[in-house]
């Protein structure tokens, strides 16, 4: 069911949700002990109730005028353009989550309420091709901020998982070494981005002057 919803593009969550209910169904449970799990997950579970939590807080802030407010923020602002924003936006991130601070950052909390819009208003008169690009480039940056920097930080998942394949190779690595090791990558990161970001700050100052 996951494999055909989602090649007929079908909504994700309405496709995970119709393969639970069906793969608990075959396994013999009724609809109400599928909708009671599905609860006691809810409850139980605070790495899947947060989250849902902040959607729906980040939703009523939407629907409030977050959006509207982040864009009358930056046209307020001199010398604010769209390659800079994503910039700064990308060193905040990558520093945050090196810092363990993952949270802080997101699709669902930061970029579409915030960074996306922006970064469109920091580009006025822009045609909706060019919105998408912006918003692409605005997720991709969440996206790498996140990925590069939270190796550096000594508690995280990935660390620890790093260390727990070598030690079963007989490598005995703490994961402070881990951590040290994965800050050259994080730098080249953000410096490579970071020239991409200015790249694209040139496209799009070329694309308004033409």
């Amino acid at each position: 069911m996951i494999v055909i919803g989602f090649g007929l593009g079908l909504n994700p969550m309405l496709v995970v949700t119709l393969a639970a209910f069906a793969s608990a169904m075959a396994a013999g449970y009724g609809p109400l002990a599928v909708v009671s799990m599905i609860g006691h997950g809810f409850v139980e579970n605070r790495l899947l109730s947060l989250p849902l939590l902040a959607l729906a807080m980040v939703g009523l802030l939407e629907r409030a005028g977050l959006r509207e407010q982040a864009r009358k923020l930056i046209g307020r602002m001199r010398g604010a353009t769209s390659a800079r924003i994503l910039l700064f936006y990308l060193v905040f991130r990558e520093i945050s989550a090196a810092l363990g601070l993952r949270g802080v950052g997101g699709h669902v909390q930061m970029v579409r309420p915030i960074v996306a819009p922006m970064t469109e208003a920091a580009q006025p008169g822009a045609d909706e091709q060019t919105r998408r690009l912006l918003r692409a480039h605005a997720a991709a940056v969440d996206n790498i901020g996140s990925f590069f920097g939270e190796d550096v930080f000594v508690a995280v998942g990935s660390v620890l998982l790093i260390r727990a394949v070598l030690a079963q190779h007989g490598i005995d690595v703490a994961p402070l070494h881990v951590a040290f090791w994965a800050l050259p990558t994080a730098i080249a990161a953000l410096l490579i981005h970071g020239a991409r970001l200015l790249l694209l700050g040139r496209r799009l100052r070329r694309g308004k002057a033409s």
